[in-house]
């Protein structure tokens, strides 16, 4: 016998109840009076003066004497248009004027704060000159110089705050001057139509002008960033470059030691076994050097130098090759007066390198920003022998004639302070009084005593 559990039919689902119109209407309202209460009462940057971020201190001080002008000029003004013309009582006018004028100064570093103080005693002016004697004929409920005074803030305040709180201020305004045309006297002159619209105009105007100075002043930072990063990654590839031909230079003398060490028991007769073993370790140890050196520095190369074939086998040049770099300035229309020392001088191969770069870049330097100027170089060597100076003077060109490239972006430089700090020596550089410019680098004969071995600058250099 099979029993069916029968379920209960639960007929059509409820249907959800639509609210009223009236009550999404108020819903709304709140929400909106919600969103206009937050932006009217969160102020932006309460106590920093207008313009204070401006380098000229004329420029600073300017919010203060604007401000203490509209002050001084509306407070008397307003003393005697509400009193004489308006006809209220001394006491109230004293105190309206005051509230509707003296804020003005509070607006430099605190525009909405005023504003709340002189838009409440406007609309309290405007209710008191309901009942005046003075106001048949005359501008009621803003008054010509609680316009005035009322755009003065607007321009304070559209410097200052973020397009919501205008745009609320500029509503609430419009409200007000609204919601008077219930009170309106017989035979006044309504303004509220021309207070709203200037009052938008001059929100509208200001912050058009805000907007185009933080633009321009992220512009300008961005541009400082980014002259700060190229700077950077100028120094990080000249480095770089630095390394790769350090790493030729090292290499070399490592290739040297692993073959002297492994043909030595076949170049030397009578070693012991011992003296073997110990070459056999030397070269061991030397190829497995050489091996990671290789793989830590690879990196360095370009793909171009990787998809000929691996790295340069070309030898790197020194101060024995500046004749011939001479010559080919001196082709390219720079005339090179070139002193070398009498007797050949045994240099540290970054030592030489060095010299050999800095006077290359020098020359390029001369023939890209001053053709045609005469220019002495001269390697001389210390009176001590401790130190090898490398000095390139250029005078102005006898017949001027427009430089290649008329702006320098510093990078080389950079490069030349770098090689110079690698091999703890120093660079002087800067224009002559004649015009010319001049490039000094003295560099030590002896490697510095922090310099444990030209591997480790390498490393240090890579690992930068």
């Amino acid at each position: 016998m099979t029993v069916r559990a029968s379920t209960p039919d639960r007929g059509p689902a409820p249907r959800p109840v639509r609210e009223p119109a009236r009550q999404r209407a108020l819903r709304a309202a709140r929400q909106a009076l919600r969103v206009l209460a937050v932006e009217l009462g969160t102020p932006t940057e309460p106590g920093t003066p207008l313009l204070g971020s401006v380098r000229s201190p004329w420029l600073r001080r300017l919010p203060y004497v604007v401000a203490f002008g509209f002050a001084v000029s509306l407070l008397p003004t307003s003393i005697n248009v509400l009193g004489n013309d308006y006809g209220l009582e001394g006491g109230l006018v004293g105190a309206l004027a005051t509230a509707q004028t003296v804020p003005l100064l509070l607006a430099v570093t605190r525009p909405l704060q005023a504003w709340w103080v002189i838009f409440a005693a406007d609309v309290i002016g405007a209710l008191a000159l309901t009942g005046a004697d003075g106001v048949a004929g005359r501008a009621w409920p803003w008054p010509p110089m609680e316009i005035v005074g009322y755009l003065a803030l607007m321009l304070a305040l559209s410097l200052r705050e973020r397009r919501r709180t205008l745009t609320a201020v500029w509503l609430t305004t419009g409200v007000a001057g609204l919601l008077s045309q219930v009170f309106t006297p017989d035979g006044s002159n309504n303004t509220w139509v021309l207070m709203f619209v200037l009052t938008g105009v001059v929100l509208m105007m200001g912050a058009t002008l805000r907007e185009r100075g933080d633009a321009q002043r992220k512009l300008i930072e961005q541009e400082t960033i980014s002259e700060a990063e190229r700077a950077r990654r100028t120094l990080l590839e000249e480095r770089a470059r630095i390394a790769r031909e350090l790493h030729d230079v090292v290499a070399h003398h490592m290739s040297v030691i692993t073959v002297q060490a492994a043909s030595a028991p076949y170049r030397i007769s009578g070693l012991p076994g011992e003296a073997e073993e110990e070459f056999g370790a030397i070269a061991a140890t030397a190829r497995e050097s050489l091996a990671e050196m290789r793989r830590l520095l690879g990196v360095l190369r370009s793909e171009e130098a990787e998809q000929q074939g691996g790295p340069e086998k070309t030898p790197q040049p020194g101060i024995g090759m500046l004749p011939k770099l001479v010559e080919g300035t001196v082709r390219a229309g720079v005339p090179v007066e070139l002193t070398l020392p009498e007797e050949p001088v045994v240099l540290e191969p970054a030592v030489d390198l060095s010299a050999y770069r800095i006077v290359q870049e020098a020359l390029a330097n001369v023939v890209r920003h001053a053709p045609g100027a005469p220019t002495r170089v001269s390697v001389t060597v210390a009176a001590d022998g401790a130190r090898l100076t490398v000095l390139i003077v250029n005078s102005p060109p006898s017949a001027p004639s427009a430089p290649l490239e008329t702006t320098g972006t510093g990078h080389g430089l950079i490069g030349m302070r770098e090689r110079v700090r690698l091999v703890d020596g120093s660079l002087d550089t800067g224009p002559l009084p004649d015009g010319g410019f001049r490039v000094a680098a003295r560099l030590p004969l002896a490697p510095a005593p922090s310099q444990a071995a030209p591997l480790s600058t390498t490393k240090d250099a890579h690992s930068v």
